[in-house]
């Protein structure tokens, strides 16, 4: 199994984007540690910013915003249970001024537990959200829906999501991760409801057909797709180009692809995403030894974002040249990198076996 530099998003908040937490004064003064690790984590260097928020910590800096920041490092390096406790240090240390940083933090707190499987915490911290603010936070909606789900209570779970989607109706990312939760309990046929429903989000700008066209990649209508794409990618809109790439995979239009990616190369530079894409298209070509060579490229550059597919797919190309002992060795680090990714545990186990 290759991985796509576009994944499916899954059930959880994004962990990525560092808002500062603005009049939440409390526990120091905000230092340069924490936006030296605001700046790392813009960056996904999520082991710098782990290191760079201890620090903070440790030097009396704002409490809430260091302590907020490292429980995103923790998230960025998929060590969950760490986020949900540095989550949970950054809430001790406001109070009911600050209901607005409770919300955002409390919802980054059930991320981190519905990322260990701890369903019914994940609606406990839900619902203290919901009690909070009932009629504004689609995002707790969606959490507790999902924990509904995967702790097997299906009405609960489609009245949270449905509850969700009301409140935020031309949210495709919300369809998006709808979805995936319930693709991930092999129920696709719900989610691919919620995915035409979002077709009918209204728009005519680049973004709305980009986001169609993300959406129809979901259902596995790569033509349709395709035909969405068309005039963002002429737009040179960089999203969708990445994406088209990926569809003209899925289509095994590989030389389309190649050029896509290329081109990718030459309008904004090299990226991680990039080589991930031309390292697919080698490997489906068979060129494998030249898939190695993309790899080393990216994983070259500096910055750590978009990366975690190149280490996936390098141990994917050595198992095709029949190299175990390297792919196995790469499958460890890769899951010392990231503990929390099950498909490279599945990896690791699978070449331990050889």
């Amino acid at each position: 199994m290759m991985r796509y530099t576009l994944k499916r998003i899954g059930c959880a908040v994004a962990a990525a984007s560092v808002l500062l937490l603005g009049g939440c004064a409390m526990g120091g003064a905000k230092g340069e540690k924490t936006v030296a690790g605001n700046a790392a984590l813009d960056a996904g260097e999520y082991q710098q910013a782990q290191q760079l928020f201890s620090e903070a910590v440790q030097n009396g800096e704002e409490a809430v915003l260091a302590y907020r920041g490292l429980g995103l490092a923790y998230m960025g390096l998929a060590e969950y249970a760490q986020a949900e406790e540095a989550f949970a240090d950054a809430l001790d240390y406001t109070d009911d001024r600050m209901k607005e940083n409770r919300l955002d933090l409390g919802l980054y707190l059930a991320t981190a537990q519905y990322r260990q499987e701890k369903y019914e915490d994940t609606i406990e911290t839900c619902n203290e959200i919901l009690k909070a603010a009932p009629d504004k936070n689609a995002d707790a909606y969606f959490l507790r829906g999902a924990g509904y789900l995967h702790h097997g209570d299906q009405d609960d779970a489609a009245a949270d999501f449905d509850a969700a989607v009301a409140l935020a109706p031309e949210d495709y990312e919300l369809y998006l991760n709808i979805y995936e939760c319930y693709n991930e309990e092999n129920i696709s046929g719900l989610g691919g409801e919620y995915l035409q429903s979002a077709l009918n989000i209204q728009g005519e700008d680049t973004e709305h057909y980009y986001n169609r066209g993300r959406i129809y990649y979901y259902l596995e209508d790569y033509e349709a797709a395709q035909s969405q794409l068309i005039g963002p990618v002429e737009e040179k809109y960089e999203p969708a180009m990445e994406l088209i790439g990926q569809v003209y995979l899925k289509l095994e239009d590989y030389e389309h692809a190649l050029a896509v990616y290329q081109q990718i190369q030459k309008e904004y530079g090299a990226t991680a995403q990039s080589y991930n894409g031309l390292a697919l298209c080698a490997m489906a070509s068979g060129d494998y030894t030249g898939a190695l060579s993309y790899i080393s490229d990216g994983l070259a550059l500096d910055g750590a974002s978009g990366k975690q597919e190149l280490y996936f797919n390098e141990i994917v190309a050595y198992e095709r040249l029949q190299d175990f002992e390297t792919a196995k060795a790469k499958a460890q680090e890769y899951v010392q990198r990231y503990p929390g990714d099950e498909a490279g545990q599945k990896e690791w186990m699978f070449l331990s076996t050889r």
